[in-house]
């Protein structure tokens, strides 16, 4: 049932992230004037996700979540997308929402699929013995030619950011059950099957820190449009700026594959 307020209107949508009233606007109850001058822009975005200030280890750990995925070149579909629209005669807001709007399973989704699949794996589990956990796990997953989320990359044998991601986090504090378990995963699967190339990818890492962080696995997306979108916004500019309008591809980048030329009987 929808409450009714003073003025005697009622109520149908609520919220417990920000009151915006005249001349005062607080987030999660804290003042946005006190916020401008004293939260950095990782931990406010801690504070709007999880509802609470982040302590100084939350807080740089979000900031090396947010660089690791600023952005990953021209190759990617969302940047691609991104700069046709803006080709085509959009808006600078048109085109970082379609490269937004590219963000799928296969681009961008991997954060979110990889902390749901993580944390239904592991849940109920004995996580005393990590190592042998993931020895199991990885032999089972062999078996049944199941893919396990997180593992593998189109262009590193060796994720660099992964690498410094895990530096920072284990630093701070969030080397928990989650990350150690998909490092040991990938340890497994180096052992197990060795000419398969599956190195623990950005996104794995990200999925198994948030886990750790105790973030809903619903946010996994959230994480990765936060951080890419700055460069989104700064290939869009760099297309504006440097290239012709109605970008297409050049006669050498296509080619038609279909049926003869023929001709309608009439």
């Amino acid at each position: 049932m929808s409450e009714v307020i003073e003025n005697k209107r009622p109520v149908s949508w609520r919220t417990a992230i920000t009151k915006n009233e005249d001349g005062d606007i607080h987030i999660r109850g804290y003042n946005l004037e006190d916020m401008i001058s004293s939260l950095s822009f990782p931990a406010a975005i801690f504070l709007v996700l999880k509802g609470e200030l982040p302590s100084d280890a939350e807080e740089k750990m979000m900031n090396a979540i947010f660089v690791s995925c600023i952005d990953a070149g021209i190759a990617p579909p969302s940047v691609g997308a991104a700069r046709k629209v803006f080709s085509g005669g959009n808006s600078f807001n048109s085109s970082v929402a379609a490269g937004i709007m590219s963000f799928g399973d296969y681009h961008g989704g991997a954060i979110e699929q990889s902390a749901k699949f993580l944390l239904e794996l592991l849940e109920g589990k004995d996580t005393s013995n990590i190592p042998q956990l993931a020895e199991e796990t990885v032999r089972t997953y062999l078996a049944e030619k199941k893919r396990f989320l997180g593992l593998g990359h189109k262009i590193h044998t060796v994720d660099p950011r992964t690498t410094r991601l895990i530096n920072v986090a284990e630093k701070a504090g969030f080397g928990g059950k989650h990350l150690t378990f998909m490092l040991e995963v990938a340890k497994q699967y180096k052992i197990q099957k060795p000419e398969k190339n599956l190195p623990l990818n950005v996104d794995g890492a990200i999925a198994a820190i948030i886990c750790d962080m105790g973030f809903d696995w619903k946010l996994g997306k959230a994480f990765f449009i936060i951080a890419r979108t700055p460069g989104l916004c700064a290939h869009i500019h760099e297309e504006w700026s440097r290239e012709k309008p109605f970008r297409r591809l050049e006669h050498n980048q296509h080619i038609y594959d279909g049926v003869d030329d023929r001709k309608l009987d009439k």
